[in-house]
């Protein structure tokens, strides 16, 4: 309507001026509605052809959109094992602390095998002490092999030395049973160190390697209980949170509840500009938004991101052949905008929906000179053409709440 009060300003009005004050034609008489019809048909004609040129341009460079929402993000509640609610901290909606414990699952299991795998240590240290132990009498042993063997020793040669200064003395069958008892007792100084050496292996690397892994057991089984006890990962506050003790929790099939983050969202608004305006939309782009939660407000804002990708396109891999058929809505460019000041969106519920409008600025090309004159022309009248969106937009958000109470029936 704008535009088209504005286009009539240039054609229908003079025109009208012209033949009622310069040819004296009088409403009702000579100017009827036949008449004006017919002497103004090529100034409605024009006036209709400059308001869609107008309506073009101004929606092709300084584009709008209804579909704005400022998201945020949510945390699902979930743990990280099934288990049945053994104990709840938390109420239906309340404010929560990072590291506050959320609820705990039955952990009669998990203690279980804490308790067990702590059972495994004690019993790894009290082998330890008995090897201990161990190496302690196979000394003994070695020292009384060692003894005997000695004995041995100093007998077969005293009996030897006999044996050469007076062969009648000592008999060949006494040499060849002591050589026989000296085998012996060697054997057994080898035995008893071999021994003292096993328990000596089994103390330091058998013992302390079931240690270690009685201790990771036990690391993992106190780690599993530890999963029995969810906490809040953030501050923030939880919603919704109808988990009551005895219910069944599984991490895979029913959450929980929901934890909305402290400050939630990247106090930023998420807007879907028309595909055919993908051209246009770049980053640093002046903008203003309106919304719902805050009526009669308008926010300055800025571009900060614009999508590269249309989301209505995406297809994931399977056994089936995507037809473009199944998308049966267009897409949309998704444009980050955020608060041109700080604090911007102070006031704005999350989730609330907005309505956006983005200008084009020429400035640049403009204050470089190396522009045509048809150009420099063209680029003031995009620019100036952004105040009829400007205005769209405020009488929006003058009419939103008049809208959505009174004619909305809300």
């Amino acid at each position: 309507m704008l535009e088209l009060l504005f286009c009539s300003l240039l054609t229908i009005l003079p025109d009208y001026l012209y033949r009622r004050y310069r040819q004296g034609k009088r409403i009702g008489h000579e100017i009827t509605l036949y008449s004006v019809w017919f002497e103004l048909r090529w100034g409605i004609t024009a006036c209709l052809m400059l308001t869609v040129g107008l309506i073009t341009v101004v929606f092709y460079n300084h584009p709008s959109t209804t579909n704005v929402t400022y998201f945020f993000r949510t945390v699902p509640i979930l743990p990280e094992t099934n288990g049945r609610v053994a104990e709840v901290y938390v109420g239906f909606s309340q404010p929560i602390a990072e590291g506050a414990p959320i609820f705990r699952l039955d952990s009669t299991k998990q203690q279980a095998a804490v308790e067990t795998a702590r059972r495994e240590i004690v019993e790894v240290e009290a082998e330890m002490v008995v090897a201990k132990a161990d190496i302690l009498a196979a000394e003994g042993k070695i020292q009384e092999a060692q003894g005997a063997y000695q004995q041995a020793l100093d007998e077969l040669a005293t009996k030897q030395e006999l044996y050469k200064r007076n062969p009648d003395i000592v008999a060949r069958r006494e040499l060849e049973r002591l050589e026989n008892m000296v085998d012996g007792r060697r054997g057994g100084v080898a035995a008893a160190t071999a021994q003292r050496d096993a328990a000596e292996a089994r103390l330091v690397t058998l013992l302390p390697a079931q240690k270690a892994s009685a201790e990771a057991a036990l690391a993992q089984a106190e780690v599993e209980l530890s999963k029995t006890l969810v906490k809040a990962g953030v501050g923030g506050r939880v919603e919704q949170f109808s988990l009551r003790v005895g219910d069944i929790v599984n991490p895979l099939m029913r959450p929980a509840g929901i934890l909305i983050p402290r400050g939630p969202g990247t106090r930023s608004l998420q807007a879907g500009f028309g595909q055919i305006e993908s051209q246009v939309m770049k980053v640093g782009m002046a903008a203003e938004v309106t919304c719902v939660s805050q009526p009669w407000t308008i926010i300055p804002m800025v571009v900060t991101g614009v999508q590269g990708y249309i989301a209505s396109g995406q297809f994931r891999g399977g056994e089936q052949l995507v037809d473009a058929q199944q998308v049966t809505r267009p897409g949309t460019i998704l444009v980050v905008l955020e608060p041109l000041y700080a604090g911007g969106l102070d006031g704005v519920t999350p989730g609330s929906s907005c309505i956006a409008n983005a200008y084009t600025s020429n400035h640049a090309a403009l204050a470089s000179g190396d522009v045509g004159p048809l150009r420099w022309i063209a680029l003031h009248v995009v620019d100036t053409v952004a105040l009829v969106h400007a205005m769209i937009l405020r009488i929006q958000a003058l009419l939103l709440p008049i809208q959505t109470l009174v004619l909305g029936g809300h």
